[in-house]
């Protein structure tokens, strides 16, 4: 079986570099495009070296774009991939970018089998590109990959049952595996002046928050209102939006880091603030309580015993939530017992019509 895994951004590097591992211990055979939604070597090229992946066999240099043209240019670069080819079992997508729906769309006319990882989830907020990229995919999709049973039950509301597989969280296999190289190969030390817990780490990059100057000016009052230094390693997209925005002293803006870099700085945080939803994920697997500026998250679990709480934009909630201690033990999302779950996906697909 041939299958061809489509990447493009910075998590799906991470998710692709722990199922590829299970792919060729399965015996399947993976042909990997990079579209190049990301590609800047901070967000990039940098993943690849450090997850010791191997070399896409395909770049198909998209490069950025509205959605139209970065999505039309994956489409008509992945079409031509797939014609030359002409020996692809299935395409792998993961999440919910461009890169995912791109190539969803391309299998699915061409026709080509399609899975999908991180299925099922969940913001019921259209006004996301995310959730209409997840939306899309999943209904194009034979196999459907589920990181929690809330997936599962989305999934089922929507009357999709068939191809349906709860395999846990292939993100949690990335934290497990590379967390514990992470100290080692990038200690805090060298990431940052401030000791373990004496901070807090930032992230801001989803559109809704980088576009509108209100959003970011109120995330950026409430993380300099925290009464504690915040690490902002910022994306190139929101740093190109911060002119006339007022930054306040206590954060530190620094340039974007590595997943090991991310793990370490995650790990020793006294808070996680944060758009992102794998970070929302990665910071409960590694015992840091997280606000999340959103109204609304995908990862329901987290907000189990008060780990992750929603403050939006607004200032106000951000400090008073960070202020705030979880209850008991963090919960246990994307968790299955006996199995990883990028070893689930690749059984799933050996196994598969």
């Amino acid at each position: 079986m041939r299958i061809l895994t489509v990447v493009g951004a910075r998590p799906q590097f991470v998710k692709a570099a722990v199922v590829s591992r299970a792919l060729r211990a399965a015996g399947l055979e993976e042909v990997l495009v990079h579209t190049g939604q990301h590609y800047d070597h901070g967000l990039s090229q940098v993943f690849f070296d450090e997850l010791a992946m191997r070399a896409p066999d395909h770049n198909l240099e998209v490069g950025s774009g509205s959605h139209a043209v970065q999505t039309g240019a994956i489409m008509t670069g992945l079409e031509r991939l797939l014609l030359a080819d002409g020996a692809i079992d299935r395409v792998l997508v993961y999440g919910d970018t461009n890169s995912t729906v791109a190539a969803a769309l391309v299998a699915a006319k061409l026709p080509v089998r399609l899975a999908h990882v991180e299925a099922g989830l969940r913001s019921f907020n259209r006004r996301m590109p995310e959730e209409i990229n997840r939306i899309v995919t999943d209904r194009l999709s034979d196999l459907l990959f589920c990181p929690t049973d809330t997936a599962v039950r989305n999934l089922a509301a929507e009357g999709i049952t068939r191809g349906v597989v709860r395999t846990g969280d292939v993100m949690l296999d990335a934290t497990r595996h590379f967390g514990a190289l992470a100290e080692e190969r990038a200690p805090l030390e060298r990431l940052t002046r401030h000791a373990p817990g004496a901070y807090v780490l930032a992230t801001v990059h989803r559109a809704e928050n980088t576009d509108d100057p209100a959003r970011l000016s109120g995330i950026l009052q409430g993380l300099g209102a925290l009464g504690r230094p915040v690490v902002l390693p910022l994306h190139p997209r929101t740093r190109s939006r911060l002119a006339g925005t007022a930054v306040p002293p206590a954060v530190e803006i620094t340039d974007p880091v590595g997943y090991l870099a991310m793990l370490t700085l995650t790990r020793n945080a006294r808070r996680v603030c944060t758009d992102s939803g794998g970070l929302q994920k990665e910071a409960i697997w590694l015992g840091t309580p997280c606000v999340t500026l959103r109204e609304e998250t995908e990862w329901v679990e987290t907000l189990e015993g008060g780990w992750n709480r929603l403050a939006g934009a607004d200032p106000e909630r951000i400090v008073a939530f960070a202020a705030l201690e979880p209850d008991g033990a963090p919960p246990r999302v994307g968790e299955v017992h006996g199995v990883a779950a990028s070893e689930a996906i690749a059984r799933a697909l050996a196994e598969a019509d």
